[in-house]
């Protein structure tokens, strides 16, 4: 919802004479400019409560945000003078949720809302946090307040900017498609947030410009610390440190264009995710967290496993909270990875669980279908007989791929990528011998074989060379090897369902 359509809708609700309206936020001060030009506009007259200052006409100085009327602190005493108030008004109360279970204030509120209805007075609660008890559902209408928007961050940018302008120490480098990074860094801040952050990057770096994304992605980073569901990874991998994947590469590096303003204006919609179904090891989570450097976007890694509680109802409560995380620090990007394992159980959950693992698939299918935050969904899975069909109806993901075993060409190119990362490149290697030993090895497998050979190089005082690596490849039985009727099942299923990745 834009902060347009949520100002018409809340001064629909004050014309309708709707008592009492929750509205769901951590920014009040963005709130109470929204309710005092609508107050004005009706010609109402604005009165805010918190339990340190009690009931006082709208602050609109410092002096007056220091007043504080003692009589009204008590919330019982608050909501009587709001029935003995008499001009048109519009009371607005904040962090009152705590005294909402109170069974004097619970009963009080529901003769107030029969009283407001014939009255030309409102009723506002503002808290970050719901908490309406039974008795009260019916007496209250919730309205989610929405985060900043990018034409309301444009204008905090530009204001600062100007500000900034003026000091000859500080650097300010953006051009129009540098703003447009930097704004879409900073959605799903809080104004306060973005106004921080912005100020934090200029302190650390003297400048302002596209290099100030990570610090802005930082404070993403701590909303999602402090919900506990999600975990905020900070990825270092890029496109260069995968071998192989060609078609999965070039499929994702021509997604990053959708995420514009461009493409938004000729019509493109924001990629909706992709799943990577094939063997382990083979780069799929690797991708994951390259594709977060591709876009400068942050990744949150969603293990659908910790959701799962032993409190009933709690888990299909954790994944709405996953979702609604995700979806305030958009654009970002969600990482399920091994998904398959999650639902496994979903077919017999009626039995197994109460029907808590359907309940979660449907609450996550769901999303998937119906998201209109550019959140984009990497899921990964090993295994395509646990996953279940739902899943991979198109719509609700753009692409299935499948990551097969890399060619000879593809571990010649991973061969590379590990010994460069390892500073192993002042020798010769024959990587044609090293791509033959290796048929049917994965990209870790590889990795675990430069590995094995640089111990066995350090242990004998020796450089790493072909022979120490063809050695310890000799050694290893692939997975390819101990589970080739799987792989072969896989790869049949995939022939005429999926994407190749290579």
């Amino acid at each position: 919802m834009s902060i347009r359509k949520f100002s018409s809708e809340l001064e629909t609700l004050v014309r309708a004479r709707y008592g009492i309206i929750y509205i769901l936020s951590w920014e009040e001060r963005r709130v109470l400019r929204i309710v005092d030009d609508i107050a004005r506009k009706l010609d109402k007259k604005v009165h805010t409560w918190s339990f340190t200052r009690g009931l006082n006409p709208l602050a609109k100085s410092e002096r007056a945000l220091n007043q504080v009327n003692e009589s009204t602190r008590d919330p019982l005493e608050a909501l009587n003078e709001v029935i003995n108030y008499v001009d048109p008004a519009i009371f607005v109360l904040n962090d009152f949720h705590h005294y909402m279970r109170d069974p004097g204030v619970n009963r009080r509120l529901r003769e107030l809302d029969g009283f407001l209805k014939i009255s030309y007075k409102s009723l506002i609660i503002v808290s970050p946090v719901m908490n309406i008890p039974p008795e009260l559902q019916k007496s209250v209408t919730v309205l989610d307040f929405p985060l900043p928007d990018m034409e309301e961050l444009d204008l905090l940018l530009k204001r600062m900017m100007h500000e900034l302008n003026m000091n000859p120490d500080i650097t300010i480098s953006l051009d129009r498609d540098g703003r447009e990074m930097v704004l879409k860094a900073a959605l799903g801040l809080t104004l306060s947030e973005a106004e921080n952050v912005f100020a934090k990057t200029v302190i650390q770096t003297r400048e302002l410009s596209v290099d100030s994304i990570p610090v802005i992605l930082s404070e993403k980073e701590q909303i999602v610390k402090k919900s506990g569901v999600l975990e905020y990874y900070s990825s270092q991998e890029n496109m260069e440190d995968i071998g192989g994947l060609e078609n999965l590469k070039a499929w994702l590096k021509k997604r990053a264009l959708a995420f514009t303003n461009e493409a938004s204006k000729f019509g493109l919609p924001a990629p909706r995710g992709a799943l990577l179904i094939g063997v382990q090891g083979c780069g799929k989570s690797l991708c994951a967290k390259a594709v977060s450097q591709l876009w400068k976007m942050p990744l949150l890694r969603f293990d659908v496993g910790r959701v799962f509680s032993s409190l009933v109802g709690s888990s299909e409560s954790n994944v709405r909270q996953a979702i609604s995380i995700a979806e305030s620090v958009a654009p970002a990007i969600l990482w399920v990875d091994e998904i398959e394992k999650a639902f496994s159980g979903m077919q017999s959950s009626g039995f197994s669980d109460a029907g808590t693992t359907a309940r979660v698939l449907g609450t996550f299918i769901t999303w998937l279908q119906e998201k209109t935050a550019p959140v984009f969904v990497i899921a990964t899975a090993n295994r395509i007989d646990l996953l279940p069909p739902e899943l991979m109806r198109k719509g609700r993901l753009d692409e299935i791929f499948f990551v097969d075993l890399p060619s000879s060409r593809e571990r010649k190119v991973i061969f590379e990528i590990h010994l460069k990362k390892r500073k192993k490149m002042q020798g010769t290697f024959d990587f044609g011998t090293l791509a033959s030993v290796t048929e049917g090895f994965s990209g870790s497998e590889i990795e675990q074989v430069v590995i094995s050979a640089m111990f066995d190089a350090f242990e004998a005082g020796t450089t790493l060379s072909t022979e120490l690596l063809v050695k310890n490849a000799k050694d290893t039985v692939p997975l390819s090897v101990t589970m080739r009727e799987q792989l072969e099942k896989l790869r049949k299923w995939a022939s005429s369902r999926a994407r190749a990745a290579s």
